[in-house]
């Protein structure tokens, strides 16, 4: 029987994961948000609106909350918040965390999220993953899955401690729902591995406003892609941490998602850019840069990649609406 999970953070990726569950492994679901226009127009809905590859919308019913009128006690919460959010979505739902048994699972971008989670939970409740999943949200309560059914992956680790069998109905429960767990122990490089492919991909695409596999199509792309990589690698080598890839196999799945994958794919970077929104730069290629500080190494592309990134979120308001 699948375990009971609690979605924080209805966002593109949180109702992909929480309508798949649902609909697939038969897991009960619940979803909170701290986005009340996500929380009003699914409640108005009676669901959410669900495509894939921009064809089949449909509604798929959901039980959606905002943090103050949730009282559920889940087995495993499953955290989708952006970095700058997160905070305050821990915060407001505290009053329903019961770290003595309940794990989380987040799959988020960037770094800097674990240290806010394990103020709330103990590091052996908690597990992580990184997503090779695209998904957009095309407005408050309509999601558009990308790919085919069963498209991408995830690598996940337990915090620390022992795989015990929570973590393995967590994997099972996420295999039947065709969303294709790969169980690793590699904490920490798991996480930094996927900061480095969005690192190269989202950043770029946001800054020239384009999917993956226009950035791919560029004759330079490899280059550019593998001076980021090479850097980030220098950075991760330096801190002692072990990425799940070789630099080369790193570029290689950044050139098969961008082609095959998820070639019409504009990154989460891109959708907080063009909805005016703050991005996550500075947990992806700003922590690539500071990490590296700490070792007397100078990321320098990925700093100068970082402001430009905030220099097209300030020209934004010189725009004509």
């Amino acid at each position: 029987m699948a375990l009971k999970y609690t979605v924080l953070g209805a966002g593109a990726m949180g109702l992909r994961f929480g309508v798949l569950l649902q609909e697939l492994a038969g897991a009960k679901v619940d979803f909170v948000d701290n986005w009340a226009p996500q929380v009003e127009t699914i409640k108005q809905q009676g669901g959410v609106y669900v495509s894939r590859d921009h064809e089949n919308r449909h509604l798929v019913p959901i039980n959606i909350y905002s943090p103050e009128e949730y009282e559920g006690d889940p087995d495993v919460f499953i955290v989708f918040a952006k970095q700058m959010t997160l905070s305050d979505l821990l915060q407001r739902s505290a009053h329903f965390f019961r770290p003595d048994h309940q794990y989380v699972f987040s799959g988020m971008n960037g770094m800097g999220h674990i240290e806010k989670i394990n103020y709330y939970f103990p590091k052996e409740h908690v597990v992580a993953g990184t997503c090779l999943i695209g998904t957009v949200l095309n407005k408050a309560g309509d999601v558009d899955f990308i790919g085919k059914p069963g498209a991408g992956s995830i690598n996940l680790a337990p915090q620390v401690g022992e795989l015990d069998e929570r973590v393995k109905q967590i994997v099972e429960d996420f295999t039947t729902a065709n969303i294709n767990p790969h169980l690793n122990d590699n904490f920490y490089g798991t996480l930094l591995t996927k900061v480095v492919f969005n690192s190269v991909i989202n950043t770029i695409c946001t800054l020239f406003e384009i999917q993956m596999g226009q950035f791919i199509d560029y004759d330079g792309a490899e280059k550019l892609g593998k001076q980021l990589i090479n850097e980030a690698f220098d950075v991760a080598e330096r801190a002692g941490i072990q990425l799940l890839s070789t630099r080369e196999e790193e570029w290689q799945t950044i050139k098969y998602v961008s082609e095959v994958t998820n070639p019409l794919h504009y990154p989460s970077m891109y959708q907080d850019m063009s909805k005016n929104r703050p991005t996550e730069v500075d947990y992806i290629n700003g922590y690539i840069y500071d990490l590296g500080k700490k070792y007397n190494y100078e990321a320098s592309t990925h700093d100068f990649l970082r402001n430009l990134v905030h220099l097209a979120e300030n020209t934004r308001k010189f725009r004509q609406n």
